[in-house]
């Protein structure tokens, strides 16, 4: 997994070739500016196919065969929970050299230090630089593969934040790598999501926020930027001053959510849903809790710490348990993941809409969702519901999912049902 690197001296070299001095004055409006800030760039994971995860020596010797010259992968350590092991084959054995991880960097022999592994394993492609031989040919891991991310990427992408330009407020709220906090960036409320560093946590939180660097669209959260300070990384997005969609529908309640705004909830989740089904980008964990609203009442998706690309997203396994009452079957059983999946997940969050934020299957344990389900059961439509918007709901659970709509067709759905509100009048 890549490891994050210290990038001050870095950080000095880059910083006036992107044109990313802190302001001292008023920005200058972006039409006016000379000379002009780079165009932001899209930071790519890089897969690491010979990364075989938590396996033992004696796994790693059974699985190099035949034993060809450099034939190599790389694991987990067992012995020093942290590093990890480079198996490499030579004259008909396998040799296991630790990688230690240090001072944020990667090394064996402690002379030569890589950000990441990628970097370590494209260096001793190229010399064998002390090891026994060269690595020549990566034995591939069955199934899904890791990806790494290089902090560095966001710094030459022009996504890079100097970090005396955030100040950092009060907290808003806890989430799966750190806290949230609220912050001030040249003049402007933002959300920060704050990660002490730590290896595999820091691998997952940066994925997320390469994948933020891809997309743009009014009703997706919006990546600002990320600050490398130290051993820390931060995240900072546009401030969403309402909070999630679910703590919105329960404090407000009947009372102050109209049908109006359940309405447009729903549509401005589905057109960013809509963006992502176009680019085969899929999120894996769609709900009222990680949708968030605008000071103008604007719904916006959130979170994308499970999101992935189409093709990446069937894996034996995953590090975070997936939310099984959000969840499409087929996911579940399977771990086969799609839009047609966020589809179901859609369905789900409809009815949160509708039921003002109510736990999904009320009255049926956990344990028994999945089997009943798959039984053919179905939630009743919550109290008020327009029949159409429940008729939505039932599709998106069909148990085959290629009979689901797609968000494309249910966006046009939603927006004739908006239209018979009477407007697109935004909650306050």
């Amino acid at each position: 997994m890549n490891q994050t690197a210290s990038l001050v001296n870095h950080w000095m070299d880059l910083k006036d070739s992107f044109g990313m001095e802190r302001m001292t004055t008023s920005p200058t409006p972006p039409d006016m500016a000379l000379p002009p800030r780079p165009r932001k760039g899209e930071v790519k994971l890089n897969s690491m196919p010979w990364f075989h995860g938590k396996i033992s020596r004696d796994k790693a010797e059974e699985l190099l065969r035949p034993r060809e010259d450099g034939l190599f992968l790389v694991r987990e350590s067992t012995n020093f929970p942290g590093d990890y092991t480079l198996c490499v084959c030579w004259q008909g054995r396998v040799e296991h050299y630790r990688v230690i991880y240090k001072d944020n960097q990667l090394t064996i022999d402690e002379e030569e230090f890589f950000d990441n592994l990628s970097n370590l394993v494209e260096h001793y492609e190229k010399d064998a630089d002390g090891l026994c031989t060269m690595l020549s040919k990566p034995l591939p891991k069955a199934g899904s593969q890791e990806y790494c991310v290089d902090v560095k990427a966001f710094l030459e992408a022009g996504w890079a934040i100097p970090p005396k330009d955030v100040e950092m407020l009060e907290s808003l709220g806890k989430g799966e790598f750190g806290e949230v906090r609220l912050g001030m960036l040249r003049g402007e409320k933002v959300a920060v999501k704050v990660l002490k560093e730590q290896s595999k946590a820091a691998q997952k939180f940066l994925a997320e926020a390469s994948l933020m660097t891809s997309i743009k669209h009014p009703n997706l959260v919006q990546l600002l930027g990320v600050v490398i300070e130290g051993k820390n990384i931060y995240l900072v997005t546009e401030y969403m001053s309402k909070g999630s969609l679910l703590e919105y529908l329960r404090s407000r309640g009947r009372l102050h959510v109209t049908k109006t705004d359940q309405i447009n909830f729903a549509f401005d989740t589905c057109a960013g849903m809509v963006y992502l089904e176009r680019r085969s980008i899929i999120h894996r964990d769609l709900a009222a809790r990680n949708v968030l609203i605008s000071e103008d009442g604007v719904a916006k998706v959130a979170d994308f710490g499970l999101a992935w690309r189409e093709e990446a997203t069937t894996s034996e396994s995953s590090d975070r348990k997936l939310p099984i009452k959000w969840t499409a079957p087929e996911a579940l059983r399977k771990n086969k993941f799609s839009n047609k999946s966020d589809m179901w997940s859609f369905g789900i969050l409809l009815w949160e809409i509708y039921s003002f934020g109510r736990v999904p299957y009320p009255r049926i344990q956990l344990n028994d969702v999945l089997r009943k389900v798959e039984h053919g059961y179905v939630m009743d439509a919550p109290e008020g519901c327009p029949p159409q918007v429940y008729e939505l709901m039932k599709r998106a659970w069909n148990l085959n999912q290629d009979l689901r709509p797609t968000f494309h067709e249910v966006s046009i759905l939603l927006g004739h049902l908006r239209g018979g509100t009477g407007g697109q009048k935004k909650s306050s």
